[in-house]
């Protein structure tokens, strides 16, 4: 049972959101996408949850995929966090009963670790995919913010390193949804709030699972074992897949990510 509509987030801005309901759930998941993509990319891991006794709300975040908003462009990097936290409100809204865990891959990652530390003790607990937090892999270069206008773009480059599976390579690039061109204002504001989770790890207190492919080329699999070490929370767990690329739930032995997904939430209920 799914339904799609345009939510309204804390600025007025419409973020496409998908609700994937099952009966008598045994909690909530939020996800958040990561740069560039969008909410359908989570269709298979939303399956497997479903399966598993978990009802899923996913968003496009905004200027991705089908939500409104300057594409691919943040005009403050806490937007992502507001935005999580608007969506966030929503199904504890609707679920007063349910516990809400948040699953965020990549500058998703980036956006629940935000919203953990900014929110802390709001959510249940965090499962952290290939998780932007540290800037470890210069990715978009090393001098910041970048000296060149805001509502400039740059070609999405990120194709390469996304997954071991050409299939899924293939997809992406020949995804409509999948955006082409980045904003010169989203990379500055995703590399401010690196600095800020930098700053604040005392702050993020909650539950956490940290996930990552050891061989990611995209986001390092050092900015989790320090963002690991850093946070306060007492109740954190951390898994580094030898070979696994960055998409650790798109990999061919994407189950078994999932299966530890499923054991911690079920552990945390």
């Amino acid at each position: 049972m799914f339904e799609e509509l345009m939510h309204a987030s804390f600025d007025g801005t419409l973020l496409r959101l998908r609700k994937d309901k099952v009966d008598n759930p045994k909690a909530i998941v939020v996800i958040a996408h990561g740069l560039c993509e969008h909410l359908n990319r989570y269709d298979y891991v939303t399956e497997q949850l479903n399966a598993n006794g978990f009802s899923v709300y996913r968003y496009d975040q905004r200027g991705h995929g089908k939500s409104e908003g300057a594409k691919v462009f943040f005009s403050d990097y806490k937007e992502m966090a507001e935005d999580c936290n608007s969506v966030f409100n929503l199904a504890a809204l609707e679920n007063p009963s349910s516990k809400i865990f948040i699953l965020g891959h990549s500058m998703g990652g980036e956006t629940v670790s935000l919203f953990g530390t900014l929110f802390p003790k709001h959510a249940d607990g965090f499962i952290l995919s290939g998780a932007l937090t540290r800037y470890n892999n210069p990715l978009m270069g090393k001098d910041f913010p970048i000296p060149a206008p805001v509502d400039q773009y740059v070609e999405n480059g990120l194709s390469d390193g996304v997954c071991s599976d050409p299939a899924v390579v293939e997809a992406y690039v020949k995804d409509p949804l999948v955006e082409k061109k980045i904003s010169i204002g989203l990379i500055n504001e995703i590399y401010k709030a690196v600095q800020f989770l930098k700053e604040h790890p005392q702050d993020f207190v909650d539950p956490v699972l940290i996930l990552h492919g050891a061989n990611d080329g995209l986001v390092s699999y050092k900015d989790s074992l320090t963002f690991f070490d850093e946070i306060a929370s007492e109740d954190k767990g951390l898994q580094i897949y030898p070979k696994l690329f960055h998409e650790i739930l798109n990999e061919p032995t994407k189950d078994e990510v999932i299966a530890d997904i499923v054991l911690w939430l079920n552990k945390h209920l």
